[in-house]
């Protein structure tokens, strides 16, 4: 009996982990260094490593952070009908239209990116060795989570339409099943951004259009999958845990048509472009002076406590579960 309920309480962590998923936004990210020139390349391929382990960092600081949690999505369909012309995409406008505690209580992610990118942009100003590389990580993962439809949504884990778990499925399930086997993710070059506002808002509003088919493809795969062929048990860190079966999983990314590794390679592109974009406003500083530079013990230490209050955290809900 104490195995079932610990089987049953896996499947919800993993159903509540609304983001990419650890995997895939490690992929996102390691994977826009080779799309950087030279000149930035000398600098992000040796520490390739660290923006890639920190990708993650935000959603661990979302266990001890109250305001962490609004900048990785945006229930746009709260605001109407899409294209949602009566949200302002200027900051400014949007509170004195909303009010900034409303805009905070349905997401922000598409402000925070450019809030970000400045924060990144005066790092490479100032050739700040540990500052360019925690923006570059962290960015990534604001980028990559504007790239999911269901980040976009008011029904971000299919509760309102009874599919709970399709949140983790399509963004967690699907890459870390596929991505290494069948997706393809080197691409062009990174690009400078003229306009980071709008490109960011295009991303979300083509993430929001996307919602439909997210929810209303699994809901007619489930319909017409044998039940007993819908689940299947696999271990996870030696753990036996219960989730969407392989079979499951590649004919909803058919049905999709490819839509996951799609957003993935959108993110990839999109996180490199953010970073040249960053550098280039800065005015392109010469980066190879921080090649020999490591982070100092308090940085290390920063490290060492978010890793440790994520870890804490994450067992006191477990124990609260």
């Amino acid at each position: 009996m104490k195995k079932v309920i610990l089987l049953i309480f896996l499947l919800g962590v993993f159903s509540q982990c609304f983001c990419w998923g650890f995997y895939a936004h490690k992929k996102i990210n390691y994977y826009a260094v080779f799309l950087l020139p030279p000149q930035m390349l000398l600098f992000y391929k040796p520490n390739i490593d660290f923006i890639s382990e920190h990708a993650t960092d935000p959603d661990k600081r979302r266990y001890s952070v109250a305001a962490e949690g609004a900048r990785h999505y945006i229930d746009i369909d709260h605001y109407g009908e899409y294209p949602y012309p009566e949200l302002p995409h200027k900051w400014k406008d949007a509170v004195e239209k909303f009010s900034e505690d409303s805009l905070e209580a349905y997401g922000i992610v598409p402000w925070h990116i450019q809030v970000m990118l400045g924060r990144l942009t005066k790092a490479f100003r100032e050739k700040n060795f540990s500052s360019i590389l925690k923006n570059s990580a962290e960015i990534g993962h604001y980028i990559a989570d504007a790239h999911v439809p269901l980040h976009t949504s008011q029904n971000y884990d299919g509760q309102l339409t009874g599919q709970n778990g399709i949140h983790a499925f399509w963004e967690s399930r699907v890459p870390e099943l596929l991505a290494d086997k069948k997706f393809d993710f080197f691409i062009g070059k990174a690009e400078y951004i003229k306009d980071p506002s709008g490109f960011i808002w295009q991303r979300v509003l083509e993430s929001a259009e996307a919602t439909d088919s997210v929810l209303k493809f699994e809901k007619e795969l489930s319909l017409k999958f044998p039940p007993d062929k819908k689940y299947a048990f696999e271990k996870r860190n030696n753990i036996l845990i219960r989730q969407y079966s392989s079979s499951y999983t590649i004919a909803y990314d058919k049905m999709l048509n490819g839509m996951v590794e799609r957003r993935m390679r959108q993110s990839i592109f999109a996180v490199a472009s953010f970073w040249f974009t960053a550098w280039v406003n800065a005015g392109q500083p010469d980066l190879s002076g921080l090649t020999k530079q490591s982070f100092s013990e308090n940085d290390l230490k920063e490290f060492e406590k978010l890793n440790e209050d994520w870890k804490v955290n994450k067992e006191k809900g477990r124990a609260h579960e």
